[in-house]
C-alpha cells in the first residue's frame, strides 16, 4: 500500500504541474489534435484531384479535341488553359500555373489516318513526385488512346468484329488486384504513419522535458524523496498521468481513423490496441533513456527531436528501406517509428500473423525497457547534478 500511495502522490503532483505549465496542455493535447485533423483532412479525398494541365493543340482537329476532352475527364487532370505555343505553356508551368501540358503538333490527325506515326509530346513537373507521377499516367494513357481510337475506326471500316479489334489493340488483358489499399487512398497509407510519427515526436520531447524541468526548477530531490528514494517508483508515479493521456490520444485517434473514417484494418481491433500500447510505452522509454544518457534538458530534447525527425525518413513509408544502402538499412532498426510501421503494415493492414513481425515487436519492447540501462545514472543526476542553462 505504501508504494501505491507514493505513486498516487507523485501522479497528483504531476497533474498539478500540468495545470501550472501551459506547455504540457499545448504539446500533449492541442497540437496532437491539430495534427490528427490536419493530416486526415488534407488527404480526405484519397488522391490529388483536378490538378491543372495545359494543352498546346496546333492541329485543332476533331480527333485532337476529343483527346483533350478525354484528358479533362480524368479525375486527377483538369485542362485549365490552351496555349498557342510551347514557350508560353512552359512559362506557365515554370510559374506554377499548371503542372503539365500536352503538345499536339500540326498534322497529327493526318499522320494518324495515314499510319505515319505522329509524335505527341507531354511535359510534366517532377518537383512534386506525387503530382508528376499521376499526371504522367494520365498523359501516357491519353497518348495510347489516341492511336487506339484511330486504329479502332480503321478496323471497323475494314469489317473486323469488336472482339477481333479488342484482341488486336489489347492482346493481353490485365486483371489488377491491389491488396489492402484497393482504392490507392493516400490518406489510408500516409496518415497512419505521419500522425503516429508526430505523436512519437511529442512523446519523446515531453518525456525528456518533464524530467529535465525537475532539475531546472530544483524539484528533483523532492521527486526522489516522494518516491521513497526508489527511482522506479519516482518514474512510475511521475509518468503515470503522461501514459494515461498519451494512451487516450492514441486510442482516440485509432477510433477516429479506423471506425469513423473507415480506414482498412483487416488485422482487427486487438492488434490496433496492442500496437498503440507498444507505441506509447516504447516512445516514453526512449525519452527517459535519452535523458538518462545525457542528463541535460537541452541535450536530451535535442537528441529526441533529431531522432524523431530522422524517423520519418528511416521508417520506409516514403522510400523503401530495402532500397537504401546497407548501413542505412541497419540504422533503421534504431528508430521506433520504423518498427511501428512494420507492425502496422504487416499485422493490421495486411492481416498477417504477429509472428511475421515478431522482430519488430521485440524491438519496440526493447525501447520500452531501455530506461533500465540508465536508471542508476539518472538517480544520481537527479540528486547531485546542477542545472546549467
Amino acid at each position: 500500500m505504501k508504494r501505491f500511495r507514493q505513486i498516487y502522490l507523485l501522479a497528483v503532483r504531476e497533474c498539478k504541474m500540468f495545470l501550472r505549465n501551459p506547455i504540457y496542455i499545448s504539446c500533449m493535447v492541442v497540437f496532437p489534435l491539430l495534427v490528427m485533423f490536419f493530416f486526415t483532412s488534407l488527404m480526405e479525398e484519397g488522391q490529388p484531384t483536378e490538378m491543372p494541365v495545359g494543352v498546346v493543340d496546333l492541329d485543332n482537329s476533331s480527333t485532337t479535341r476529343s483527346l483533350v476532352r478525354r484528358l479533362d475527364a480524368f479525375q486527377t487532370s483538369h485542362v485549365v488553359a490552351h496555349y498557342p505555343s510551347v514557350a508560353e505553356a512552359r512559362a506557365a508551368m515554370q510559374n506554377n500555373e499548371i503542372y503539365a501540358f500536352m503538345y499536339i503538333p500540326k498534322g497529327t490527325t493526318e499522320c494518324l489516318l495515314s499510319s505515319r506515326q505522329p509524335k505527341i509530346s507531354f511535359y510534366y513537373s517532377m518537383t512534386t513526385l506525387l503530382s508528376g507521377s499521376l499526371l504522367y499516367r494520365d498523359l501516357k494513357t491519353i497518348s495510347v488512346l489516341g492511336s487506339a481510337a484511330v486504329g479502332q475506326a480503321t478496323m471497323r471500316a475494314k469489317g473486323y468484329t469488336d472482339g477481333q479489334i479488342q484482341t488486336f489493340l489489347q492482346p493481353i488483358r490485365i486483371d489488377l488486384h491491389q491488396i489492402s489499399n484497393a482504392t490507392t487512398d493516400y490518406n489510408d497509407y500516409l496518415s497512419t504513419v505521419l500522425v503516429p510519427g508526430v505523436m512519437m515526436l511529442f512523446i519523446f520531447l515531453i518525456t525528456a522535458y518533464a524530467i529535465g524541468t525537475e532539475l531546472k526548477f530544483r524539484d528533483s530531490h523532492e521527486l526522489v524523496r516522494l518516491g521513497g528514494n526508489n527511482i522506479w517508483i519516482a518514474l512510475i508515479g511521475k509518468f503515470l498521468p503522461h501514459m494515461l493521456l498519451w494512451l487516450a490520444l492514441t486510442f482516440g485517434y485509432s477510433f477516429y481513423v479506423f471506425i469513423v473514417m473507415g480506414f482498412p484494418h483487416p488485422g482487427g481491433l486487438g492488434m490496433i490496441v496492442l500496437l498503440n500500447l507498444l507505441m506509447v510505452f516504447s516512445s516514453m522509454g526512449f525519452g527517459i533513456f535519452a535523458f538518462g544518457l545525457m542528463p541535460s534538458l537541452r541535450m536530451s530534447m535535442s537528441v529526441c527531436s533529431l531522432w524523431a525527425v530522422l524517423s520519418f525518413s528511416m521508417a520506409g513509408a516514403a522510400f523503401p528501406v530495402m532500397g537504401m544502402d546497407g548501413p542505412l538499412q541497419s540504422l533503421a532498426w534504431l528508430f521506433p517509428l520504423r518498427h511501428y510501421y512494420m507492425v502496422y503494415q504487416t499485422c493490421i493492414l495486411n492481416d498477417f500473423s504477429i509472428l511475421d513481425a515478431w522482430w519488430n515487436v521485440a524491438a519496440l519492447l526493447a525501447f520500452m525497457l531501455m530506461p533500465i540501462i540508465v536508471a542508476p545514472k539518472m538517480k544520481n543526476a537527479l540528486l547531485t547534478y546542477v542545472y546549467i542553462p
